[in-house]
């Protein structure tokens, strides 16, 4: 079995980070946007987020690492940049689609680095994979928003 270390711990607090990021960010969205079903998407999407931080907590508690609290200065910048979005753009749903596309890519691109560059145990790697697949198919869903809107 492999055993966890401290790099484990620091990337799995990477990831949590961007998971705070990415929930405080889809939430500003769905309180900038008038469109129905892009507000509905934006509120499952932070909802799915909140779930997110809390398996990775309880995933990295149960290993005995500590948890990282808070976001980072990368998603903060980011939720300022959509809020300003939202204020001065005429399109500000389309923008804050192409923003959304944008971070949920560069998630995804998180975690598989995660799971290519680390040897994890098999409960860190299911839970990963899961929630990789769910922002992939995410993303097939907020692509298709993009093309009807």
């Amino acid at each position: 079995m492999n055993t966890y270390t401290e790099t484990i711990g620091e990337k799995l607090n990477t990831l949590l980070e961007k998971t705070y990021d990415a929930e405080k960010g889809f939430k500003t969205a769905s309180e900038n946007v008038k469109n129905t079903a892009l507000k509905n998407y934006f509120k499952q999407k932070a909802n799915e987020r909140y779930q997110f931080g809390h398996e990775l907590k309880t995933e990295i508690k149960s290993y005995g690492q500590e948890v990282d609290k808070g976001g980072s200065l990368t998603g903060k910048a980011h939720r300022t940049w959509m809020d300003i979005k939202s204020f001065i753009n005429i399109d500000n749903e389309e923008s804050m689609l192409e923003e959304a596309i944008r971070g949920e890519k560069a998630t995804i691109e998180d975690y598989s680095k995660v799971l290519e560059e680390t040897r994890l145990p098999s409960s860190t790697l299911d839970l990963l994979t899961k929630q990789k697949h769910q922002i992939s198919h995410g993303l097939n869903t907020i692509s298709t928003l993009e093309a009807l809107n």
